[in-house]
């Protein structure tokens, strides 16, 4: 049985397959085909954190092919009532596929350990593949070539730039990550990225030049309010803005995985203007995840 906790553990051929299918099976929908290739399945949401994307795109995909899903709260007391032994067994018993999103990621790697059903991170602290396959597979929809396409992230390196990167160093794909000295992957991070596409440096201006996309998240996640002072600070010159965005290739465009806080670290002129491909990349979290259960379920 396999899981997806994060795609270091696929290899090149398996995400091409992923992104693939999941290529597939949007064209059918916006076709208006909606083959029952999930029919009866059912798929439990098991969420210790706030959701919209993640949530929605999930019970919408497992909908639009004939199966249900389970949102699964706090209520049922997973990591309160009972430990992950009795918990997990018996919940993933009722189901064929299970999301957990969860404050940190020791505890989807626990899970996996009791579960009967293949389980995907929906977020943890350290990962975030979905969001990964959904942006690759948003900027696939606008080049011929993948891997002449150089990508900046600028902001904090954290589970959606590692993300990121993996998939990026997997597929052969430029990525320049800038961010502060204090909040760059140490070297236990960068030495496991192989292919020699990632680097990392503390100017937001040298990792956008000659860019074809600038990809940013918030400097302040969800459990980090604590640091809100701290991370303003450090993050005051990594803005992505016009100005910095015009450093970029000509039809450089602008991705973020939502939610966005205009006026920190993304301009709102730029989030909301022609270059913006968040929209679109929101909406391919849908059909990436699509294409990872429908792989799951064959594996």
């Amino acid at each position: 049985m396999q899981h997806l906790l994060t795609l270091a553990t696929l290899s090149k051929a398996q995400i091409e397959d992923i992104l693939a299918t999941g290529v597939r099976l949007k064209s059918e929908i916006n076709s208006g085909t909606r083959n029952p290739i999930f029919n009866n399945l059912v798929l439990g949401l098991l969420f210790e954190k706030q959701s919209l994307r993640t949530r929605v795109s999930f019970e919408s995909l497992i909908a639009q092919h004939g199966g249900s899903s389970l949102y699964l709260g706090s209520d049922v007391g997973w990591q309160k009532r009972e430990p992950a032994c009795d918990f997990i067994p018996i919940l993933t018993s009722y189901l064929d596929v299970l999301v957990i999103r969860a404050k940190k990621h020791e505890s989807v790697e626990e899970a996996t350990h009791y579960s009967k059903c293949p389980i995907i991170n929906g977020l943890t602290d350290r990962s975030h593949p979905c969001q990964a396959l959904a942006d690759i597979m948003t900027i696939m929809e606008h080049v011929d070539d993948l891997q002449s396409t150089k990508i900046a992230y600028v902001g904090d390196a954290n589970n959606v730039a590692y993300s990121l990167a993996v998939i990026c160093d997997k597929l052969g794909v430029t990525l320049s990550i800038a961010a502060p000295p204090d909040y760059q992957f140490g070297d236990d991070v960068m030495s496991s990225f192989s292919n020699g596409m990632i680097s990392q440096l503390d100017s937001p201006r040298k990792a956008v030049s000659g860019a074809h996309f600038v990809y940013t998240d918030v400097w302040i996640s969800m459990g980090q309010e604590d640091e809100t002072a701290e991370r303003l600070h450090a993050f005051r010159d990594f803005q992505v803005n016009e100005e910095l965005m015009k450093l970029g290739e000509p039809n450089c465009r602008l991705l973020h995985c939502l939610p966005a806080r205009r006026g920190e670290e993304v301009a709102g002129n730029v989030i909301d203007g022609p270059r913006s491909l968040v929209i679109a990349e929101a909406e391919n979290r849908l059909h990436a995840q699509k294409g990872l259960v429908a792989w799951l379920l064959k594996q």
